[in-house]
């Protein structure tokens, strides 16, 4: 049976966001997905007109077509704004990235309906191949935790 974490990539269609004139855009768990070429993704980011060569939305409700899901990295203080757009854009499926959620978008998350996943890098699961994320797959695992 497939862990929440990996049910979370059976969707059809993501928006990473990210906030590059802040903190990184999740440019591997976004390529990665990308190379496998199955799945529909946009890249959303406030602060750059193109990631890796892809046009870039400055919001969720900017995005040509709703999503199944969002991944989240951005820096904490505005994870809560993304979770509440996602609320509004009427995604229930919502990752934040290890270390960039806080207490209140969980709680907002949780009452709204919302799935949302926290604690965990999204690069372990969406990597194909053996990479220093493969090894981290794997200890988790092992670990139970994946």
């Amino acid at each position: 049976m497939a862990s929440a974490h990996e049910a979370f990539w059976t969707s059809s269609s993501y928006a990473f966001v990210g906030h590059s004139a802040t903190k990184g855009f999740p440019r591997i768990s976004y390529g990665e997905l990308k190379k496998h070429g199955t799945k529909k993704i946009f890249a959303v980011d406030p602060s750059v007109d193109q990631i890796d060569g892809d046009k870039t939305y400055p919001d969720l409700r900017s995005l040509p077509q709703k999503v199944d899901a969002v991944v989240l990295e951005v820096p904490r203080e505005e994870t809560l704004d993304w979770v509440r757009q996602a609320a509004d854009a009427g995604v229930r499926n919502v990752w934040v990235h290890m270390g960039r959620d806080t207490p209140e978008a969980v709680e907002f998350a949780r009452k709204n309906g919302i799935n949302i996943l926290t604690g965990t890098c999204a690069v372990m699961y969406v990597t194909q191949g053996f990479t220093y994320h493969s090894i981290h797959k794997w200890l988790n695992k092992l670990l139970g935790k994946y």
